[in-house]
């Protein structure tokens, strides 16, 4: 594969770009699941080339369950991305968890239910291990990267991931903190069994905005606020990502390489050609 780009950044709510990147070459490829979400910019930074893709398109037209998550996630894996930082704005569960504050995931609670969240249908089965969504590898390069630049970072959280585009009722917000979630967002599924299925390595990077609606006594949460600790998120963010990028792209953990292919259950003889075809986009040799 010539031009291999190691490296994928997803962006999402108000983060567009990445500030100081050499941009190489955009390109809006069509893969057998459709167009990705937007134009991937593909730049060089800092010396490595990096494939950078807004989530919701730039200007935010795609709604959470609109995001072409799958067409995404197969136009990354055909440039040769081997790790994704995903960006995320989230809703806090807990007191801790102030907005404008990081959090690493380590765990998913799935409240989604109108999202295609597999390349494995129609005629093909495969069934991946999903216990541990996140790259604990990529996890430490995020603690280690915001330790850099004294930017305080909660781990180890859990992250419930809901339809949307609503935010959750008070009754919901109340039950999520009951499960044990610690942050809420709408779009790390099925952005993250994806990335799986398809052997990426991949972290989410979340940044709270709100304390969601269970807080009562906080403050009425407005627009403003938001978008102000949107602005606020996306410049940390870009300090983060800087620093974060000398960790990256070193090709030093293959815990995934190979593992969906022992993932495939459909007998030979029952499976779909016509599906066959798209997943050799993805993985050319195993079928």
């Amino acid at each position: 594969m010539a031009n291999v780009v190691k490296i994928g950044v997803i962006g999402g709510t108000g983060l567009y770009s990445i500030d100081g990147m050499e941009i190489l070459k955009e390109i809006h490829p069509d893969t057998p699941w459709g167009k990705p979400s937007d134009t991937i910019t593909i730049g060089r930074f800092k010396g490595k080339e990096i494939a950078f893709l807004p989530r919701h398109g730039k200007g935010h037209f795609l709604n959470p369950s609109e995001v072409p998550a799958r067409a995404n996630i197969a136009a990354l894996k055909q440039l040769g991305v081997e790790e994704i930082i995903a960006f995320s704005s989230v809703g806090s569960l807990r007191q801790e968890i102030a907005p404008r504050d990081f959090v690493i995931p380590s765990q998913i609670i799935d409240r989604t239910k109108a999202r295609h969240a597999t390349f494995f249908e129609n005629g093909m089965v495969a069934h991946a291990p999903f216990a541990d969504p996140f790259s604990p590898g990529l996890a430490k390069k995020v603690e280690a990267a915001a330790k850099q630049i004294n930017l305080p970072i909660h781990s180890n959280k859990t992250l419930i991931c809901m339809e949307g585009p609503l935010f959750s009722t008070r009754a919901e917000s109340h039950m999520y903190r009951s499960w044990g979630a610690d942050i809420i967002n709408m779009t790390v599924l099925p952005e993250a069994k994806l990335a799986r299925e398809a052997e990426i390595l991949y972290q989410m990077v979340c940044m709270s905005t709100d304390y969601d609606c269970w807080k009562e006594d906080e403050a009425h949460v407005t627009l403003e606020m938001v978008l102000a600790n949107l602005s606020a998120n996306a410049d940390t963010a870009k300090k983060l990502l800087s620093t974060l990028i000398d960790h990256l792209g070193k090709s030093d953990d293959n815990s995934l390489v190979g593992s969906t292919k022992f993932s495939l259950v459909t007998s030979p003889e029952k499976r779909n050609p016509e599906q066959i075809a798209k997943l050799k986009y993805l993985f050319p040799t195993y079928f």
